[in-house]
C-alpha cells in the first residue's frame, strides 16, 4: 500500500487512471474507500487520487496528535498533491472534506484547478450554528452507550447515509471506518464545524467552484450550501440521494460532476 510522508505525517494514498489529476477528500472517518466506485468511474479520463486523512484507517495517528484543524488537513492535501507531482488538481470534497477543499482553494491556490464542494459542513454560517451538532449528539451518544466509538460510527452513518447504504458497504471499509471512531469523536468532530472564511477571503478565490447538496440531506446542509453559493457567486446544484451519494448514487454523481471538472 503506497504511503508518503507529508506535512509531518504519513499518508496512505491510491492512484487510478491517467489524464488530468483529480483529488477526492472524504469527510467523517476519512477513508479513501469512500470514493472507490466514483474513482473507478472517473479513471477513464483522470488520474484520480484518494487518500486516508491523517489519523484515519491506513494513515497512522501521529505521536502526540490530539487536535487538528481545517488548515492542517488542507496542508496535508496540498503537500500530498505536490509530493506526488499532481498539482494543480481538480478537487472534490464531501462533508468535512468539502470545507477542507475550500480551505485548499483559499490557502493553496496553486495546487487547485477548481473544486466541487458537496454538502459542506460550513455550519458556522447557519442561523442556528449549534443545530447540526444538536441533531447528531443523541445519535452519537446512543452509539457510545451501545459499544463505544466503533458503535457510535455505525450509528452516525446509519443516521447520515441510511441503513441500506451502511449494510451495503464493503466489510473491510466498514471495519476501517468503525476503527476510526476515536479520531472522529475525539479529535475531529466539534473542531471543523467552527470554520468560517469571511466574504473578502471567499471573493479572492479565482478558480472555478461548484456547490452541490443532496436532495435528501438535512436542512442544515441546504442552508449552508445556499450561503456558500451566494458568497461565491455560484449556483447550488442538487444531487440525488443521501449525504453520501458516492455510495448510494455513484453513477449519477459522476454524471453531474464530470462536466464541471476543469
Amino acid at each position: 500500500m503506497p504511503t508518503v510522508a507529508v506535512n509531518g505525517t504519513d499518508i496512505h494514498y491510491e492512484l487510478r487512471g491517467a489524464g488530468p489529476s483529480m483529488l477526492f477528500i472524504s469527510g467523517a472517518t476519512g477513508d479513501a474507500g469512500h470514493f472507490d466506485r466514483v474513482a473507478d468511474l472517473l479513471a477513464d479520463a483522470f488520474t484520480v487520487v484518494t487518500y486516508d486523512r491523517r489519523g484515519n484507517s491506513r494513515s497512522p495517528r501521529p505521536s502526540g496528535w490530539e487536535t487538528t484543524s481545517v488548515a492542517e488537513q488542507a496542508d496535508d492535501a496540498a503537500a500530498l498533491l505536490t509530493t506526488l507531482g499532481l498539482a494543480p488538481a481538480a478537487v472534490f470534497g464531501n462533508s468535512y472534506g468539502a470545507i477542507i477543499a475550500l480551505d485548499l482553494l483559499i490557502r493553496h491556490p496553486g495546487v487547485v484547478r477548481g473544486a466541487v464542494l458537496h454538502d459542506a459542513t460550513l455550519f458556522s454560517v447557519l442561523a442556528n450554528p449549534g443545530q447540526a451538532q444538536a441533531d447528531v449528539r443523541p445519535v452519537v451518544e446512543a452509539g457510545m452507550a451501545a459499544g463505544g466509538p466503533p458503535a457510535a460510527v455505525e450509528h452516525f452513518f446509519r443516521f447520515a447515509a441510511g441503513d441500506d447504504t451502511w449494510d451495503g458497504l464493503d466489510p473491510d471499509l466498514r471495519h476501517r471506518m468503525t476503527s476510526n471512531g476515536e479520531t472522529l469523536f475525539g479529535v475531529e468532530m466539534g473542531t471543523f464545524e467552527s470554520y468560517h472564511p469571511d466574504d473578502a477571503t471567499l471573493a479572492g478565490i479565482t478558480a472555478p467552484v461548484r456547490v452541490l447538496v443532496s436532495q435528501e440531506s438535512p436542512d442544515v446542509f441546504n442552508e449552508a450550501a445556499a450561503s456558500l453559493a451566494a458568497r461565491l457567486g455560484a449556483e447550488v446544484v442538487r444531487t440525488p440521494g443521501s449525504h453520501t451519494p458516492q455510495w448510494d448514487h455513484p453513477e449519477e454523481l459522476v454524471g453531474i460532476i464530470r462536466p464541471f471538472l476543469p
